[in-house]
């Protein structure tokens, strides 16, 4: 039977509902990976540093799909809470409309300025060339992977979390055997890679596009409409904790790269490139279960039900501090092999890489709070703190870390740079869930 975000929900209902949503997030997760797999075993180390290199850029261009999912994603819950389906359906046309407008854009300009960015970002000529490949390739699809990232946020809002994990798995099968034919059967390398990606993405962002142009039995579905400045804003508003966040990450992977350039050279960035994905595969947990609960907390904060918001906040909680233990102990135990299945072939890369792996990991134990009390207040439309918090947690203590703890402890340091971070984090995020607790009477 279908859970609706009217209901009140159980830790059962809550896993029940948000589960395909952590699968699809963990899911993308493992695709990336195998991406970075075939990309370090068969290109080289030297084709995946070029990757790392980039991505932070391609990123960067694509955080405004998350900014309009996450951000649409409270206002058009909160609209549907408070009973007028119509407006809602208005908005959640407009954003769609827009994002597809703004992607072509930026699409154009990545395109135009790849290689310079490149450049800037610290590849030499050993991996420019690669670099720009990769890069530019990308850039041509960038209005679906926009669309992609806002549609995750708006089929659990069409409570259709299932179909956003079976998207989820048809993109990232896709993108698995495309990079097997691309690479491995006609090698060709990092064009390959980039050219099975976009693809994959093509496939993530239309069938969404498809289903909500057409009539359908979801709350949204895509119509006419006209552009309105207050939702507008009001959406940036609310998503830019999310854009932040984003926008943050790359740049912070673009210091961490330039910092492990400068202690260990490329295989620093290699090392850090693996970190991050399998990173993605760890916070993915997290990341899915604050997108599943985004809406459900929308929809109950725009109907006034605050009783609801009291028991989502106190189950998100236990149920988030269960699997932080979870998480952090799996990474320690799997490091070595993890570490292995991008590096096996360098015996001195592999060891540097699991060290790595086991220092950051710490950071999963603290990370899981810090990323849901984020969403929390961007579901709750107080984009302001929302942003705050992803300011100081992805920018301000990162950055500050980055360059602090390497003088201390030399390239230790730089791995657990992310740990510091986010235990100054976790402070400010509990600072503000206690100190808004009468307003929003959770």
């Amino acid at each position: 039977m279908k859970i609706q975000l009217s209901e009140h929900f159980t830790y059962k209902k809550l896993i029940k509902f948000t589960i395909p949503t952590i699968i699809m997030m963990i899911f993308t997760s493992i695709y990336g990976v195998v991406d970075g797999i075939f990309v370090s075993n068969i290109v080289g180390s030297d084709g995946f540093a070029a990757v790392n290199l980039i991505m932070p850029a391609l990123m960067i261009l694509g955080t405004v799909g998350f900014m309009f999912g996450t951000g649409g994603c409270a206002l058009v819950s909160k609209t549907i809470g408070e009973g007028d389906k119509e407006k809602a359906n208005k908005y959640f046309s407009m954003l769609i409309y827009l994002l597809i407008i703004i992607g072509l854009i930026f699409s154009i300009l990545g395109v135009l300025l790849v290689k310079p960015m490149s450049k800037l970002l610290g590849a030499d000529e050993k991996l420019l060339e690669s670099c720009v490949t990769y890069g530019r390739t990308l850039m041509l699809f960038l209005i679906p992977f926009v669309l992609q990232n806002s549609f995750q946020s708006f089929l659990i809002v069409a409570e259709r979390p299932t179909f956003g994990l079976i998207i989820s798995i048809v993109t990232g099968v896709s993108n698995m055997i495309l990079d097997f034919l691309f690479m491995y059967v006609f090698r060709m390398g990092v064009f390959g890679a980039a050219l099975a990606t976009g693809i994959s993405q093509l496939v993530g962002g239309i069938i969404p596009l498809i289903y909500f142009l057409r009539p359908n039995n979801s709350p949204l579905r895509l119509t006419k409409t006209k552009f309105e400045l207050k939702p507008i804003l009001q959406t940036c508003a609310n998503g830019s904790s999310e854009m932040l966040t984003n926008l943050s990450m790359s740049l912070v992977n673009m210091l961490f790269n330039m910092q492990l350039m400068k202690y260990a050279g490329s295989d620093g960035v290699v090392a850090y490139g693996i970190i991050m994905y399998v990173g993605f595969i760890f916070s993915g947990t997290y990341l899915g279960y604050s997108i599943g609960t985004a809406p459900i907390i929308g929809y109950h904060y725009g109907a006034g039900n605050t009783e609801e918001l009291k028991n989502l906040l106190k189950k998100s909680l236990k149920l988030i501090a269960v699997t932080s233990i979870v998480m952090t102990g799996l990474a320690e135990l799997l490091s070595k092999t993890l570490a292995s299945i991008f590096v096996s072939y360098d015996a001195g890369l592999l060891q540097m890489t699991t060290t790595a792996i086991r220092l950051f990991s710490i950071s999963y134990i603290i990370s899981g709070f810090n990323i849901f009390s984020s969403s929390f207040f961007t579901a709750l439309n107080n984009g302001a703190v929302s942003a705050t918090i992803s300011f100081l947690r992805t920018l301000v203590f990162q950055i500050a870390m980055i360059f602090i703890l390497p003088a201390i402890w030399g390239i230790n340091g730089i791995w657990i740079a992310v740990v510091a971070a986010e235990m100054l984090s976790v402070i400010v995020s509990f600072g503000f869930l206690v100190g808004n607790k009468k307003k929003y009477q959770y």
